[in-house]
């Protein structure tokens, strides 16, 4: 579904990634692991289109993404969650959720005139009704119409990841959907990642630093050391790395 290939990017003299090379299957659950600073951030700000490599390829689905703008990978189906909460707080979590539909709406200022005639009736229904399920899915309908900004850390994070499920993604990328929850609220979002994965058929690329949550859900792991990729595999077996375990320890190997 995705693949990157030699993948090198840089910030005036710092390295921020080199070479790094990988394929995700579709309908994988993906996980990207490292210490801080080692490029998992940055890596999935190449894929979204936030970062270009300086060298390099991206291919999603058979299709080039090195020089697409950002909105038209979306428009492909690629969804992202942020480090730092990213949402409007001024707005609804229901409106929020409108704005990640936003790239789907055919009506125009224009056609809005013909509203009853040209399906800007049935298409908000449509909308709607996606934003719902969404809603449910994620177990936040009782909140639909509180304002963003006045929530909860934990369920502002459930805001975000419902905001990222709206545009219909094939490719869902998490940066650390789980930092900064309790025990209780991490368990919630594992089982919303599991659900959108193994349910609605969506493949998910995740960085995360709960090692217990990562060896639990994913289904295949590469390991970030100073933006190179030091490993790759299943997660028994990157638990039994001796560089991954030089890398978070700093074990000799």
């Amino acid at each position: 579904m995705l693949a990157l290939k030699n993948i090198s990017v840089q910030f005036g003299g710092i390295k921020a990634l080199t070479n790094v090379s990988f394929e995700v299957e579709k309908n994988s659950l993906f996980s990207i692991i490292g210490p801080n600073g080692a490029g998992k951030t940055t890596l999935l700000n190449v894929i979204s289109g936030r970062y270009k490599p300086i060298s390099g390829d991206i291919h999603y689905q058979g299709k080039k993404l090195n020089h697409l703008h950002p909105n038209k990978r979306a428009s492909l189906g690629i969804g992202r969650t942020f480090q730092n909460l990213a949402l409007f707080n001024h707005m609804t979590v229901l409106e929020n959720i409108f704005i990640g539909r936003h790239h789907l709406l055919k009506n125009n200022f224009i056609k809005g005139a013909f509203y009853w005639i040209l399906g800007g009736k049935k298409e908000e229904v449509a909308n709607r009704f996606e934003a719902e399920r969404i809603l449910d899915f994620l177990e936040i309908s009782d909140i639909r119409k509180s304002l963003a900004g006045t929530l909860s850390y934990g369920l502002r994070k459930r805001v975000e990841l419902a905001r990222a499920i709206a545009i219909n993604p094939n490719l869902i990328l998490l940066d650390e959907p789980m930092a900064g929850m309790n025990q209780e609220e991490k368990e919630d979002m594992a089982r919303f990642i599991i659900d959108l994965n193994r349910e609605w058929k969506i493949t998910v690329i995740m960085i995360e630093h709960d090692m217990g949550v990562v060896m639990d859900i994913s289904k295949k792991i590469i390991v970030l050391d100073f933006g190179k990729k030091i490993a790759e595999g299943i997660p028994k077996d990157i638990i039994k790395n001796k560089r991954v375990q030089q890398a978070y320890l700093g074990e000799a190997i």
